[in-house]
This record gives structure tokens, C-alpha cells and sequence, in this order.
């Protein structure tokens, strides 16, 4: 009997998981996670994405069980690993999911090298809904601009959903314990994150399609409403498959902006597969000479810039491993453009704290506001007075995540130059550390316009 190795990276799910399906197809199937030694020692693991992973990993173990199989834990490099685990179950297959990073490319060669005498299968559309690279404009590698990307992109019909496997038939094998949080990653946890695994996830999708989505579309920018699915952390762990949400979307508008917005994951999926060094180089450099500023560094981190929506977006996402789309482009314009201070900055400091912490979405999207990536209008500035006035009209979204300013009408919370200097020092409140019009005004001067 032909055994297969399932080997999860991005894809920690049972439902919609060709890796999973085709490996079960082969006879007998060993499900397997590396903790990738080299992510161990790196900068990546974190402790609120640690904490999300280990929920995941959790959940599959109970997943594959109910399944009649289980989940093979091993600590080092992966190719090493898998290449043990196959000479110990004498597995003739491997199968993995395609992926875009360095990272990832480098381990799937390190597998193809490793793997003597046992095939590897790459599945695409696990991690993305449309496989990165299978199309391109003439002469070129990969799409630079959103808009004739996605329209080839829902030109091209995703694949169908696939079956979970009726049952595992699993050879006898060590499994191997998970290891805890505090071993793994020591540090502290955002007090509010989510919690991981394809069983929360699934049921935030149903919650999504029942009761969010028909408001998407005139509400995604509303930010006290906090309008979005909030599902990119299970996205990111392949908790949730992004074929399947495409295909359970129907046609109305607000379904039609959800899947746009599942298209642009895609999009700076493509982009980071074609340029794996984007994820730390300017993709279209700028000349860009970045001020060195830590005190104004460390005030945007830790939400104390005196500018009240910038605040409120950094305090989000330290309290909740997660932020608002609106405040992240709001909060990464401010410290590129407005404080001039350099984006690897930010995307790390998103990354430190991010449960949904993605190189490719999170870097790539640094990149398009930092005027260094694939944006068409690199001097795009956006306001944080004017991003607080057309979003949070009401001042919501900042009271929530600045109790300290909740006695403030909305317009000052809008603008720090309307509150008085006396009444930042009775809130405890700084005053702005920067002129955010002459700042702007000398972005914009800088870039020519």
C-alpha cells in the first residue's frame, strides 16, 4: 500500500485542502508539521502568532482524530524532517502546498533535494485562490498594477472546492507532543486576540455570510462599525480557504467587493513570488532618504504621536494582535510620508504584533504606501485629519481605543490642532509631534508635486 506524506505549512484546515486530499488518495497518509527551526531562530515567530499557531495546530489534531488519523509533530529543518519521516513510514510521496515567500520557495528546492527516490507534489491555489504566476502580461513575469491584474484574475474561474477525505488510514508512527507557547516564543500576548483554528474560523465565515457581508461594501471603511470579517488571521494560517470563499460568494455588490478584496491578496501574492526580495527591498526604488528619528519611531508605536486616529490605530493593534485596514494605510502614510521615516520600520513593527502578520500582504501593502511599491500615485498622502473626519465622523473608533479623550467633541478628535494645549495636559494626552499639513506639504515638495 502506497503511503503519502501531508506536509501543512499554510494550510491548516481539513475542508478545501487538495494537499490533504490528494496524500489521503494514496493508500495510507502521515499528516506532519515542522517547526522550521530556521522561523524558530528568526525575527518572524512572535508571541501573538505563536499563540494563534499552537490554537491552530490544536485544532487540526482534534480534526485529523475525528478522521481516524492524527498530527506527526517534529522540531527542525523540514526538508531533514520530511526526508526521516518518509524512510521511516517508507512514503513514496510528499505533498505541500505552493507558497511565495524566499522562505518558502527556498524550502520547497531544500524538499526537491532531499527527497530520494519520493516524489514531491506542489498544489497551488491552497494559499491563494489563483495561482501566482500562471498569468502575466506579454514579456513579463507578474502584473505591477491591480487593475488588469484582477482583470484577468476573475476572468479565470477558480477550482472547485475540495472534499474532505471520508476517513485516514494512518501507519504507526510517534506523533510527537506540541510544545507550549512560553517554550516556543516567551513574551507577552495582546490582551484581545482571536482565537486560532479552522473551528473558529469556520464559524466566523458563516457569521460573515449570514450576518456581515451584505453591508461590505458601503460599510468596509466605516470604522467603528468595525464592518470587515476579520478573517486574514485564519486566511493567513490557511484556517479558511480563500477557493472556497470565492466560490461561496454569490453576485450582489457587496459580495462582488469582498472578492476583489481576496483578489488583491492575490495580487501582492504574485508580485512577492516574481520578487521575493521586496519583502525587504524597494520594489521600485524612489531615492527615498529616510529621516533617523527613534523619539518619533517609539511615539508612533506606542500611540503617543498626539495625532488621535493614528493613536487609535496603534493602540488597536497592540491591544488586539489586529487593526483596521483604514487605520493601517492611515498609520503607515503617517510615519513614511508625513514623519518621512522608513517602512521597514513599520511593516517589522506590524509583523512584531500582527496575528495575520503576512509578508506578502503586509510588506507589499507597506510598499504601496510607503510610494515604493506598485502604487500608480507614489506621492499619495492620506490625511489622518481628514482619513478621521470621513471615517470615524462621530470620533467612535477613537474614544474606543483612547478612553482618555472620550470627553472630547469629535472635531477635536479629528484635528489635535482644535484641542487645547490645557486640555491635553488635564487628559494626559500628548500634543502632536509634528505639523502634519507642513510635513505633508514637504513630502509632497520632495517628490515634485
Amino acid at each position: 500500500m502506497t503511503t503519502a506524506i501531508c506536509l501543512f505549512t499554510r494550510d491548516l484546515r481539513v475542508h478545501d485542502n487538495p494537499v490533504l486530499q490528494h496524500a489521503a488518495q494514496a493508500g495510507r497518509v502521515v499528516p506532519l508539521f515542522v517547526f522550521d527551526e530556521a522561523i524558530l531562530r528568526g525575527p518572524y515567530l512572535r508571541p501573538n502568532r505563536t499563540a494563534f499557531l499552537l490554537d491552530c495546530l490544536r485544532d487540526l489534531r482534534s480534526s485529523l482524530g475525528e478522521l481516524g488519523g492524527g498530527l506527526v509533530v517534529r522540531t527542525g529543518s523540514p526538508a531533514t524532517e520530511v526526508a526521516a519521516l518518509a524512510e521511516e513510514v517508507g512514503a513514496t510521496e510528499v505533498h505541500v502546498a505552493a507558497d511565495v515567500s524566499a522562505h518558502a520557495q527556498a524550502r520547497e528546492n531544500n524538499l526537491r533535494e532531499a527527497l530520494n527516490g519520493c516524489a514531491l507534489h506542489v498544489h497551488d491555489t491552497v494559499v491563494t485562490a489563483q495561482p501566482p504566476g500562471h498569468f502575466a502580461p506579454d514579456g513579463k513575469d507578474h502584473f505591477a498594477v491591480f487593475t488588469p491584474y484582477f482583470r484577468r484574475w476573475a476572468a479565470k474561474p477558480v477550482r472547485r472546492t475540495a472534499a474532505v477525505p471520508e476517513s485516514l488510514r494512518m501507519p504507526k508512527v510517534r506523533t510527537g507532543r506540541l510544545p507550549t507557547r512560553e517554550a516556543l516564543c516567551p513574551g507577552d500576548l495582546s490582551p484581545e486576540l482571536p482565537t486560532g483554528g479552522e473551528s473558529a474560523g469556520r464559524k466566523l465565515v458563516q457569521q460573515w455570510f449570514d450576518d456581515g457581508i451584505a453591508d461590505y461594501d458601503s460599510g468596509h471603511d466605516d470604522l467603528a462599525g468595525d464592518a470587515t470579517s476579520r478573517l486574514s488571521p485564519y486566511l493567513h494560517f490557511g484556517c479558511v480557504s480563500p477557493v472556497e470563499l470565492v466560490n461561496r460568494a454569490g453576485d450582489s455588490e457587496p459580495e462582488r467587493a469582498f472578492v476583489r478584496q481576496l483578489a488583491w491578496r492575490d495580487f501582492h501574492h504574485q508580485v512577492l513570488a516574481a520578487r521575493p526580495a521586496a519583502s525587504y527591498r524597494d520594489y521600485r526604488p524612489r531615492g527615498d532618504r529616510w529621516r533617523d528619528d527613534p523619539e518619533s519611531f517609539q511615539a508612533w508605536r506606542e500611540g503617543r504621536t498626539g495625532v488621535p486616529l493614528v493613536d487609535a490605530g496603534m493602540r488597536q493593534l497592540a491591544a488586539e494582535g489586529w487593526m483596521h485596514n483604514r487605520t493601517r494605510m492611515a498609520t503607515a502614510s503617517f510615519l513614511a510620508k508625513t514623519l518621512h521615516l522608513d517602512w521597514r520600520l513599520g511593516a517589522q513593527h506590524f509583523l512584531d504584533l500582527l496575528v495575520d502578520g503576512d509578508i506578502a500582504n503586509n510588506n507589499m501593502n507597506w510598499q504601496w504606501m510607503a510610494g515604493t511599491g506598485t502604487d500608480t500615485r507614489p506621492d499619495r498622502v492620506l490625511n489622518p485629519v481628514r482619513q478621521a473626519e470621513r471615517y470615524d465622523p462621530d470620533g467612535e473608533y477613537i474614544r474606543r481605543y483612547l478612553p482618555e479623550l472620550r470627553s472630547l467633541p469629535a472635531k477635536e478628535l479629528h484635528d489635535p490642532q482644535r484641542i487645547d494645549p490645557e486640555d491635553l495636559d488635564r487628559l494626559g494626552y500628548p500634543a502632536p509631534i509634528v505639523d502634519i499639513a507642513a510635513a505633508n506639504a514637504r513630502f509632497r515638495a520632495s517628490h515634485g508635486k
